[in-house]
């Protein structure tokens, strides 16, 4: 991101900058200074859909941290939006508002939904499968390494 603004625009420059401005956003931003002094900026959309994507699953880190901090089992109500997370207990909701900081800090880096997105998807499709009860008894159940043997190839 760039510390400084180079050029602020004024509507009138539109007309004959136009170009200028727009070239401006495309490597960044182009802050526009309208005629009652209103500030814009703009800016590609796949930036502006990181920044938001960013400030909605920030907002949603912190509520489920705060949550867990204050509950030690959230209900439905409590959870809201998350409440797909019901189907985990304490200590997994732990282990994804672990992951989810992880992935935030990688996807402001990068600039990138894309580990943000995927993380999200694989703890949804688990908490899918936890939702059936005979998936969640297999998942869930403890295994002894005596119950496995070695197969041979077919």
């Amino acid at each position: 991101m760039r510390a400084t603004v180079d050029t602020i625009y004024q509507a009138s420059d539109l007309a004959t900058k136009r170009r200028e401005f727009i070239d401006a956003a495309r490597v960044g931003r182009a802050h526009l200074r309208d005629t009652d002094g209103t500030e814009l900026v703009a800016l590609r959309a796949g930036e502006l859909e990181v920044l938001e994507g960013l400030a909605y699953w920030s907002g949603q880190h912190r509520r489920i941290e705060r949550l867990l901090r204050d509950v030690a089992e959230p209900n439905v109500e409590q959870l809201g939006d998350l409440a797909w997370l019901r189907a985990f207990d304490r200590d997994d909701l732990l282990a994804f508002v672990d992951e989810l900081y992880d992935c935030l800090i990688a996807a402001s880096a990068d600039r990138d939904l894309g580990v943000l997105g995927s993380a999200i998807a694989a703890w949804r499709a688990t908490a899918q499968q936890l939702e059936d009860p005979l998936r969640r008894s297999v998942l869930l159940a403890r295994h002894d390494p005596a119950d496995f043997v070695e197969a041979d190839r077919p």
